[in-house]
């Protein structure tokens, strides 16, 4: 089994770690820099958000499975594009990306499907967060981002 992991963060790097304990596992190819990564997986000088060179990498090459980490890749759909051309794919499709990748839909998503979250406001600059602090309308703790 070939296995295309993108991205080069600590948890990319057990994945990586984990996979290659496994047998089913001949080959493991990374778009990392990460030192740590490079010493279990072969690199690819690939960027993981050139979504069209991953794909056409990952048809070319005959991948089984594609690990894709980060969220830009996944928020501008690259797991969708793998998976349309018959690729397995670790990693949401753009549409349930959306919940990492933007902080105000996933609260808005958690309001409208009565998903318990803590109480939050959306500002559309900072005048607007300003108001609604002197406002006094929340309680504290109270965290703004």
């Amino acid at each position: 089994m070939k296995v295309l992991v993108i991205g080069s963060g600590g948890r990319e790097h057990a994945l990586v770690w984990a996979l290659k304990k496994n047998l089913h596992v001949s080959q493991i190819y990374s778009t990392s820099a990460n030192a740590g990564i490079l010493t279990l997986a072969q690199p690819v000088a690939l960027n993981a958000n050139d979504l069209e060179a991953v794909t056409d990498f990952a048809v070319a090459e005959r991948i089984d499975l594609t690990v894709i980490g980060p969220e830009q890749p996944l928020v501008d759909g690259l797991a969708d594009r793998l998976m349309a051309r018959g690729l397995p794919v670790f990693g949401p499709g753009r549409a349930a990306a959306r919940l990492e990748g933007s902080k105000v839909f996933a609260k808005e998503f958690m309001r409208r499907n009565n998903v318990p979250t803590a109480r939050f406001e959306v500002a559309a600059d900072p005048g607007e967060a300003f108001s609604f602090l002197a406002s006094g309308a929340f309680d504290y703790p109270l965290v703004l981002k």
